[in-house]
């Protein structure tokens, strides 16, 4: 089996995994960080969602080879104390129900917010397209917006 280093949330790690393995996967089950969930195995709801160079990327679907010499971030890089500003801002406005998809939110929500600090009603329809089955979208829209008053 081939190996792989990879630099998750800025440290670096060796696999030993298939290069056609989901990187969802390898950071689950390889490295252990489950805050990233799986979904739908074909790209679509966002549960899986992490950063890949700073992009919100789907990682069900994006091969572990892919990712050598990339910057990986996951929910648990996003802030080691859970003090982002997004992450503060779901908590002040109640975001989550079952709370299933919310690393894939957040993570959707940091790359649009790295994009566009204080993006329009219309920026945030459009970037954040991951599936919440609980239907929690204008709380979701809410924390974005109150986060982007804050120094991201």
């Amino acid at each position: 089996m081939p190996t792989y280093t990879l630099t998750v949330n800025g440290s670096a790690h060796t696999v030993d995994v298939a290069a056609d393995t989901p990187l969802l996967w390898v950071v689950r089950d390889s490295l252990g960080m489950t805050g990233t969930k799986f979904g739908c195995g074909i790209a679509q709801c966002g549960a899986c969602t992490m950063h890949i160079d700073g992009v919100a990327t789907r990682t069900c679907v994006f091969p572990v080879a892919g990712a050598v010499g990339k910057k990986i971030t996951t929910i648990e890089g996003l802030s080691s104390t859970s003090d982002h500003p997004l992450q503060r801002a779901w908590r002040e406005i109640d975001v989550p129900q079952c709370g299933y998809c919310q690393s894939g939110q957040l993570m959707a929500a940091a790359a649009l917010l790295t994009a566009h600090p204080k993006p329009t009603d219309e920026q945030v329809d459009a970037a954040m397209t991951n599936i919440c089955r609980c239907g929690t979208y204008q709380r979701v829209r809410a924390a974005i917006h109150r986060a982007a008053g804050e120094a991201v």
